[in-house]
């Protein structure tokens, strides 16, 4: 494995500052934000098996602009969302303020969570493990605030890409997950850590994307152990 380069809190700095200054148009790609009624059913569709019908309480963390978060409110969850970008939660609260659903956005290190321990039913988070220099200690921490029995949802992906993403050009020898990693190794990974019961299913339908999928993503779940 490559040696770091660079502290953990200098790439998070560079990662913070990089998703900060897409915030604005984050949302303006169909394979971030949502552009029509099939798209959003499409994805309400994917989550509704994995999160359960009955109401949870659901940690969404790198909640970025709440995407994912007000998709589990209007399934009728509990949510919270965390990132580690202050612009990015600025247009998640601005989205629940022009919706009638609710939702609680705050500050928060996916590595280093403030919440307290057993709080949670499920956590969620999309294309977010990547992007995090200690990914075993996020996947740790999400096992703390997640009940025994509860669960752990991930929207990941496997873009290995010839160039390096715009960006991460300083900081991607420092990422133990970057460009993703096929869902077999990523479930290898996720057991490795203590997750049970972990599958995992593809999701290269265009509706969810607004186009057909340029690399290989799925939908990944694992249960913290009772």
């Amino acid at each position: 494995m490559t040696q770091p380069t660079q502290s953990d809190e200098e790439v998070k700095a560079t990662v913070q500052q990089y998703w900060g200054g897409r915030a604005d148009s984050f949302d303006d790609d169909s394979q971030h934000g949502i552009h029509s009624e099939e798209q959003r059913e499409a994805w309400l569709s994917v989550l509704r098996p994995w999160t359960g019908d009955t109401p949870q309480q659901v940690l969404d963390v790198g909640c970025g602009t709440g995407v994912i978060s007000l998709l589990l409110a209007e399934l009728g969850h509990d949510v919270t969302g965390v990132d580690f970008a202050p612009e990015m939660l600025e247009q998640a609260r601005a989205k629940v303020e022009q919706s009638e659903l609710s939702a609680e956005f705050q500050h928060g290190d996916a590595e280093n969570l403030a919440q307290r321990e057993d709080t949670y039913d499920l956590v969620t988070a999309r294309h977010l493990i990547w992007t995090l220099p200690a990914p075993e200690n996020a996947i740790d921490e999400w096992q703390r605030v997640v009940h025994p029995g509860g669960r752990i949802v991930l929207i990941e992906g496997h873009w290995d890409f010839d160039e390096t993403f715009e960006g991460y050009e300083e900081i991607h020898d420092d990422l133990p997950l970057y460009d993703g990693r096929p869902p077999e190794e990523l479930a290898a990974f996720l057991r490795e850590q203590g997750l049970e019961n972990v599958e995992y299913d593809p999701l290269a339908e265009s509706a969810l994307w607004g186009q057909e999928p340029n690399y290989e993503k799925y939908i990944m779940v694992g249960d913290v152990p009772e």
